[in-house]
């Protein structure tokens, strides 16, 4: 297997040498930033990771076209494994800067438009984002790696039957899937949302869901942003139904870790990320079942 960081100065895109400059922060790919004739630019390594249901095709798709709807940076170039974007200035955001609610006014548009302005310019296959449908393939790559979490996979199915019962019918829309605050860069005038691995046909509930879940927003916050997005008061069917959406979400990402640490090669701390986010769904699932 040729090194990422060769795999990145060797691409067909570069007329010139370059140093690729190790990024930090990615969870499943790695990231470098690569000056190229006085331009910056940003490239990630990564091979398809059908044990997460990602493929890099779709990734391209999505990157492109959330770049054509001005959410994303210009796709330079891709080929397989690779893919180079423009470098954008900005500050990735926190958690911390996530849960504070004028930063939630100026993110829930940019998800209302990843979920509106997309589809109209994706081109050629994508897949489809169904978070039940991964954690039961989660459930069976722990069990093919006999996992040390492979105690709690019974449990954690039963659950997953339930809040995907609660869910009911669907509204469909092209999410990101993965809102992380890394994913997000402030450039001061505007909002960037970066990394589309995840991106796929997906209830927009998952995202709303993934954002609040991943950065831990106040309920009461949760609740202001449900109707700026929706533009209607809450309803407690709706409130319900959002409510089994994020522990799905708090699920998928417990279990993805879980299955990352019997794949990835990355240096990352997949068994305490999975207990944390196993912790988070335990507390949202007993609350669910409360209501």
């Amino acid at each position: 297997m040729i090194d990422p960081l060769i795999r990145a100065a060797g691409l067909a895109c570069w007329s010139s040498p370059v140093t690729p400059e190790p990024l930090g922060g990615g969870l499943s790919n790695r990231n470098y930033l690569v000056t190229h004739r006085g331009e910056r630019f940003v490239v990630r390594v990564a091979e398809d990771a059908p044990e997460h249901h990602v493929m890099r095709f779709n990734e391209v798709a999505a990157s492109r076209a959330a770049a054509a709807a001005g959410l994303s940076p210009e796709v330079v170039h891709s080929e397989p494994g690779a893919l180079v974007l423009r470098f954008v200035e900005g500050k990735t955001l926190t958690p911390a800067d996530i849960r504070l609610r004028p930063m939630l006014a100026r993110i829930f548009p940019l998800i209302r438009r990843c979920h509106r302005d997309v589809p109209p310019l994706l081109r050629g296959p994508i897949l489809m984002f169904w978070p039940f449908h991964l954690v039961r393939g989660y459930a069976a790559t722990l069990r093919e790696g006999d996992s040390r979490f492979l105690p709690e996979v019974p449990r954690l199915l039963s659950a997953l039957a339930e809040l995907e019962g609660a869910i009911g019918p669907v509204d469909i829309v092209f999410g990101h899937n993965d809102l992380l605050a890394a994913n997000f860069i402030d450039a001061g005038d505007r909002l960037w949302l970066v990394d589309w691995e995840y991106g796929g046909v997906n209830s927009p509930l998952f995202d709303l869901a993934n954002l609040c879940s991943n950065n831990e927003v106040a309920v009461a916050d949760e609740d202001w942003l449900l109707e700026c997005y929706t533009e209607r008061p809450l309803t407690a069917e709706f409130r319900r139904r959002y409510r089994a959406m994020k522990c799905a979400s708090l699920l998928r990402e417990a279990m993805w870790a879980m299955v990352s640490e019997l794949h990835s090669t990355l240096d990352v701390d997949y068994v305490a990320y999975a207990r944390d986010f196993l912790a988070w769904f335990d507390r949202a699932f007993a609350e669910f079942k409360r209501r």
